[in-house]
């Protein structure tokens, strides 16, 4: 039926891009430590599960596996929202496929948004995580001619934000340089221009667009840290992307814990989180969550 009313290029809510099976060797984990920089020791020995656990977001890219979600003209498209839910832990040696399906279509000012969720399931068939990537694509009306974003907007005063300053338990985090080398191997190989500051100005930035994943990918790494299975059983987060980083600029994860609620005989920890660059500029800002276990 579907084929029958869309054209099969469109970008509509329900086109499915069917699914990928990855297997979750060392080396694709050794991947994603040298892109992200989050070498937890539970990813190469022991853990909580016995024996290597894979990082949370370990098939972080698998949203991007496929393209032919994206709307025609990426001049300056951007990753805006990003929604993480997980279910169980991921081991070292699994082989895990992901389905990936548009849910979501919409226009927020001067921008159109599409939404693809992934859902991943073990060898078992168990789903272990599910994602919500928003993409955001210029209006074909508001192509402009030179940098759509520049490192000057992040100055602006409509792009401060606050978040952090309820009462609360603190969870820190260090600040990491996201180098270049760090870039291609998280957003490589293929040259783009998260990894290329050419293929950037391409696309209407000045400098490379750090991939706003590896972002996301800090936060679960502080998370994991601060829960542990906690946060693998059952762990969500919600973040908006409100400034770019670019290459070479030095970013980190913090959060706020402001609520503890019950959940069944559990406890679940809610926390406010944000990125910061080295100069207070905020990249990320957002909610997660972990039970306290």
């Amino acid at each position: 039926m579907a084929k029958e009313i869309f054209d099969r290029k469109e970008v509509y809510v329900g086109r499915d891009f069917g699914g990928v099976t990855y297997d979750i060797t060392p080396e694709f984990v050794a991947k994603y430590v040298a892109g992200t920089g989050d070498d937890n020791p539970w990813y190469r020995g022991p853990s909580p599960f016995g024996g290597p656990v894979a990082p949370a977001l370990i098939l972080y890219d698998a949203v991007y596996h496929s393209l032919g979600w994206y709307l025609p003209n990426i001049y300056g498209n951007l990753h805006a929202r990003q929604e993480w839910s997980l279910f169980a832990p991921v081991m070292v040696g699994e082989r895990l496929t992901t389905r990936a399906v548009i849910v979501d279509r919409y226009v927020k000012r001067d921008r159109e948004y599409v939404v693809n969720e992934v859902l991943v399931s073990n060898a078992s068939g168990q789903i272990v995580s599910r994602s919500r990537t928003h993409q955001s694509f210029l209006l074909p009306e508001q192509t402009k001619q030179g940098f759509v974003v520049d490192k000057s907007r992040e100055k602006d005063s409509s792009r401060s934000f606050t978040i952090g300053e309820r009462g609360g338990d603190p969870i820190e985090s260090p600040m990491r340089k996201i180098t270049e080398d760090m870039c291609m191997a998280f957003s490589g190989p293929v040259r783009n221009y998260h990894n290329d500051k050419q293929k950037a100005v391409e696309l209407g930035f000045p400098e490379i667009v750090v991939q706003g994943m590896l972002s996301v990918c800090l936060v679960a790494e502080m998370m994991t840290k601060r829960f542990g299975p906690g946060f693998l059983y059952g762990g969500k987060m919600d973040l908006r992307l409100v400034n770019v980083v670019w290459g070479n600029d030095v970013t980190g994860p913090k959060g706020l814990i402001v609520e503890r609620h019950p959940e069944g005989s559990r406890s679940r920890a809610e926390v406010e989180v944000w990125c910061d660059k080295a100069d207070g500029t905020k990249t990320i800002v957002g909610s997660a969550s972990a039970l306290e276990l």
